[in-house]
């Protein structure tokens, strides 16, 4: 199995129950067996370091535009969830296996190819619902709480793998993993069996609240395990099924709760209809670098699905995350070719959307502006493929055109990162003063409210250009923190304050940002772990 397959659930599975195992792996101390459940600001020390070693490591989809989206998606649940007052974190995972997790602190991860693999939001949703049952339910505090006594020596070693990896190749990641890594998923799938089935109700629960089709969540799971080959291998089970263990009984009583969940419902709207999918046998299959086995085809299928009138944000979204979650754009280009010629009921906003993204991407955004055109000349004002056209001309090396574009979508909504990013980069392009210093000024008041790495390294160049370096390295050096490499962004920050002539302002920010990093960065090297110039990770002695 390819390292990218696996790496991102052993990931998931390691960090949700190595809570004992944490002497030489950078992550926050969880305390000794004998405290008490994990306190919120030690669930979210340890979730926000997962999510940073994760972006470290190449696993996580920076989008704004996604993250915007998921987030919406996210909160609407929680707020029709059990524990509405819970901080929640929900981001894209950089992996096409199906998979999603929960982590400490609320924090949501979901895999691209499971985004990509449903057939509408409530699906998605369904999905989302049950982590976020798993968190309001504590049950990932009391898995930490167990796991610490039973799996601390499995865990341990599945995270020196999971390290060895970023600088590994062929099989050795694989063979340490081989003595430990059957048990630790067996121990977790016995654990959390009762958990599963409290997650599904409550999840379901939140899904009817929220406004979706409450059965969603166990049409989802019956397909996948439909969708399994009889008497096939190991390789043919997504990892969904692996981490949250379903049976038909199961999916059963999920069917039957939603059930009585719509009809104690008055004047609810009628259940999603599936379409009409006749056409579906007949689509060429997306190319990937490795085998999906049995779930490749019902992936493609389900992605592939035309929207019934116009495109959904969530159609578009999906696309999205199956192109930027790509390493091949070509490749990607080509499946949206040819099946927008050659499969009948393919040819939606979506896929061309989805096209044109992987178009730019490839470098050809001449023609991806050309597919553009006619779905703006009909939905005019849609964010999504206003920011592609604009993406396009960008790429296209139409500079003027690209930023009176996106002037037009900083204009219809400021203040929206998604359109920031983008334009601040645009800006940069000739790396002159004046247009530096326009970009610094529309990204600086989103730095607070996000961490999105990007966001704060853009900012650092556009300070850069405009001649403001105090304020660049402070910039490049958040950045550097939230990419999973908080002893580089301590030094940086340090060079920073060495220098004499700081104004008071900017002396306050950097010393305390300094305070705040070197505890960290402390207990990193206490416990023999660090990180080099380049960010990469090395997993060292004590």
């Amino acid at each position: 199995m390819p390292p990218r397959t696996w790496l991102p659930a052993l990931l998931a599975a390691a960090l949700s129950f190595a809570a004992g195992a944490q002497d030489n792996v950078r992550l926050p101390d969880m305390g000794s067996s004998a405290g008490t459940l994990l306190s919120p600001q030690e669930a979210d020390a340890y979730g926000s370091s997962m999510l940073h070693q994760m972006r470290a490591l190449g696993l996580v989809v920076d989008d704004p535009l996604l993250d915007a989206y998921v987030n919406a998606l996210g909160y609407r649940l929680v707020a029709a969830s059990a524990d509405p007052k819970q901080k929640f974190t929900f981001f894209v995972v950089k992996d096409n296996e199906i998979n999603a997790f929960a982590a400490p602190g609320g924090y949501i991860g979901v895999n691209a190819g499971l985004i990509t693999i449903t057939a509408n939001e409530s699906e998605l949703a369904g999905v989302i619902a049950h982590e976020i049952g798993h968190i309001s339910q504590n049950h990932l505090a009391r898995a930490f709480e167990a796991s610490r006594k039973a799996t601390p020596l499995m865990a341990l070693a599945i995270l020196g793998a999971i390290l060895a990896s970023a600088h590994t190749s062929g099989d050795a990641p694989i063979g340490i993993l081989a003595a430990g890594q059957g048990l630790l998923l067996q121990q977790q799938i016995n654990f959390t069996r009762a958990d599963e089935a409290e997650a599904d109700r409550v999840g379901i629960q939140t899904l009817a609240r929220a406004g979706f089709d409450p059965e969603a969540m166990a049409d989802f799971f019956g397909r996948m395990l439909a969708a399994l080959r009889p008497g096939g291998g190991e390789g043919d089970v997504p990892e969904l099924l692996r981490t949250h263990p379903v049976t038909t009984s199961r999916i059963s009583d999920a069917k039957a709760r939603a059930h009585v969940i719509e009809e104690q419902a008055r004047g609810d709207a009628p259940r999603l209809a599936a379409g009409d999918t006749r056409w579906e046998d007949q689509l060429i299959p997306l190319p990937y670098v490795h085998d999906r086995g049995s779930l490749l085809a019902p992936h493609t299928r389900a992605a592939a699905r035309p929207a019934a009138a116009g495109a959904s944000f969530y159609a578009l979204m999906r696309e999205r995350v199956r192109v930027l979650a790509s390493d091949d754009a070509r490749s990607l280009a080509v499946y949206y070719a040819q099946n927008l010629d050659h499969t009948p009921g393919f040819d939606s906003v979506a896929n061309r959307y989805g096209y044109a993204l992987a178009l730019t991407r490839s470098g050809r955004a001449a023609q991806a502006a050309e597919t553009l055109a006619p779905l703006l000349r009909k939905d005019p004002d849609n964010l999504p493929l206003r920011l592609a056209m604009a993406d396009a001309a960008s790429n296209a090396g139409r500079r003027d055109a690209a930023l009176a574009q996106y002037a037009d979508l900083a204009a219809d909504s400021p203040d929206n990162p998604a359109i920031a990013l983008p334009y601040a980069r645009a800006l940069l392009d000739n790396a002159k003063p004046e247009p530096a210093r326009k970009a610094a000024a529309l990204l600086k008041p989103l730095l607070d409210a996000s961490e999105d790495p990007n966001l704060y390294s853009t900012y650092g160049r556009a300070c850069d250009v405009a001649g403001d370096l105090d304020r660049a390295a402070e910039a490049y050096a958040d950045a550097t923190y939230l990419s999973g490499r908080p002893e580089d962004a301590l030094a940086q920050l340090k060079r920073l304050a060495a220098k004499p002539d700081l104004d008071y302002y900017t002396r306050a920010r950097v010393d305390a940002r300094i305070a705040d990093l070197t505890p960290i960065v402390l207990e990193l090297r206490r416990r023999g772990t660090r990180t080099d110039d380049q960010g990469q990770l090395t997993f060292g002695g004590g």
